[in-house]
């Protein structure tokens, strides 16, 4: 099996996979300051929880936009599990052309949702990661990554909104039962939400215009808000809430047999 870790800004994801199937998965706080003794105490309990033998993990892959957390995550997996981990970035060998100016800049998270997209879905895809950052990204089906948009994130903006006005209260970030709010959470609401839904579609549509060539690129959301902007996104053709934890292990997968 593969023991396998997005670590974002806000939140890390941890997926085990036996195969191809995705046997379990987990949302932890990223914490830099945890010591790697910590982190695998931390892994131990969520693989413990489920009743999932370590022993039986024996290889790991970590995709991280949080670079001083990436070291200490890798010794705290190798106390884990014994398993030490690839790490996945602009430097791997992966059958991706990062087209852009700077491709060394490019984050780990980016690379891996369109690696996934272009081995998974195999035609021009526009992935929509809805995180910390809400990210744009553009592959066509012959994997060239032609760069694609950063926003603030959906949970960035509003705490922003929260922080910087005396008086709207901090609000749980749900669908409003209509657009019109008769109470100040619920214009919150629709504001947050709907309005970063509208965002969302315009910015998609505006990529499309640009697209090179004829075929229109599928629409792919994922993070841990695409779920709940698929009802109000019309652009979205699907949503593949794992899609970043299954570009690891296909990730991982190609660096192992390329080296």
């Amino acid at each position: 099996m593969i023991l396998v870790f997005d670590v974002g800004n806000t939140e890390t994801t941890v997926g085990l996979f036996d195969g191809e199937s995705l046997r379990g998965h987990w949302r932890i706080t990223t914490d830099v300051s945890r010591t790697p003794d910590e982190i695998a105490l931390v892994i131990r309990a969520l693989l413990a929880a489920e009743d999932i033998d370590r022993r039986a993990i024996d290889r790991a892959a970590i995709g991280s936009v949080v670079p001083s957390l990436t070291g200490p995550l890798a010794e705290a997996c190798e106390q884990a599990v014994g398993a030490k981990p690839l790490i996945i970035d602009a430097r791997s060998p992966l059958p991706i052309q990062l087209d852009v100016e700077e491709p060394l800049t490019v984050g780990a998270d980016r690379i891996i949702n369109t690696l996934a997209a272009s081995r998974i879905y195999r035609r021009d895809t526009i992935v929509v990661d809805l995180g910390t950052a809400t990210t744009y990204d553009c592959i066509t089906k012959a994997g060239v990554f032609l760069g694609g948009v950063i926003a603030p994130g959906v949970r960035t903006s509003a705490e922003t909104l929260f922080r910087r006005t005396s008086k709207l209260p901090a609000t749980e970030i749900v669908p409003p039962a209509r657009v019109i709010g008769r109470r100040t959470e619920e214009c919150i609401q629709s504001g947050v939400v709907l309005g970063s839904a509208e965002a969302i579609d315009g910015l998609v549509r505006r990529i499309k215009a640009e697209w090179p060539g004829e075929e229109v690129p599928l629409v792919v959301a994922t993070g841990g808000l695409a779920a709940v902007f698929q009802p109000f996104c019309k652009e979205f053709d699907l949503v593949d809430p794992h899609l970043t934890l299954t570009g690891l292990r296909i990730a991982h997968d190609l660096v192992s047999a390329a080296t």
